[in-house]
């Protein structure tokens, strides 16, 4: 799974709003998150994502996937990349989703990375 798409982020303005657009544009099925916050969880036939308020005309987020994130976090840092801190710190959220962490290539572009919850 190293390396490979494990999740997107939408942000927008209005969670709810972007549930009845994507609902309607792809026919995506969306639940609410377990911390019962606006956001919703994305099941799509391929891929799982999530809808997050508050970030009006944000662009989606894409996470590669990784086994270890403290080892991934060191070498995108080795290799000139910056990373930021762990975008979830509540228990419940990492145990249904795992650690989702932004970074940036060393020339500033920005990804993701997710390590799925333990099993």
């Amino acid at each position: 799974m190293t390396g490979e798409p494990a999740f997107f982020e939408l942000g927008v303005a209005d969670p709810a709003r972007g549930r009845t657009f994507y609902e309607g544009l792809f026919g995506w099925h969306f639940e609410a998150g377990p911390s019962g916050g606006e956001g919703f969880l994305i099941r799509t036939p391929t891929l799982p994502g999530g809808i997050h308020g508050g970030d009006q005309g944000g662009g989606p987020y894409l996470f590669f996937g990784v086994d270890d994130m403290p080892t991934a976090l060191d070498r995108v840092r080795e290799l000139g990349g910056t990373t930021e801190e762990d975008l979830e710190r509540d228990p419940e959220v990492i145990a249904a989703f795992g650690h989702f962490v932004l970074c940036r290539d060393d020339q500033g572009s920005p990804f993701g990375l997710h390590q799925p919850p333990a099993r």
